[in-house]
């Protein structure tokens, strides 16, 4: 008699909800960015970024994070 253990599994309902983390935080990042570059000078210098670094980083892709901001 064959044993079939959780480790051989494939989960399809863990892979979706994996998925919908990753679109989650790849919308989180993009709305961030985007208010990001939407700040005016002042409050750019309040929180020392200049208006390039702003727009450099609004331009990043959503996937393209720091590796522990990944969980």
């Amino acid at each position: 008699m064959a044993m079939i253990t959780t480790e051989t599994l494939h989960h399809p309902v863990s892979g979706m909800t994996d998925l919908i983390r990753s679109l989650v935080s790849a919308h989180s990042v993009r709305k961030q960015r985007a208010a990001l570059k939407a700040l005016d000078a002042d409050r750019l210098l309040d929180l020392g970024i200049s208006r390039t670094d702003a727009l450099s980083e609004a331009k990043r892709p959503a996937w393209d994070v720091p590796s522990h901001w990944r969980r």
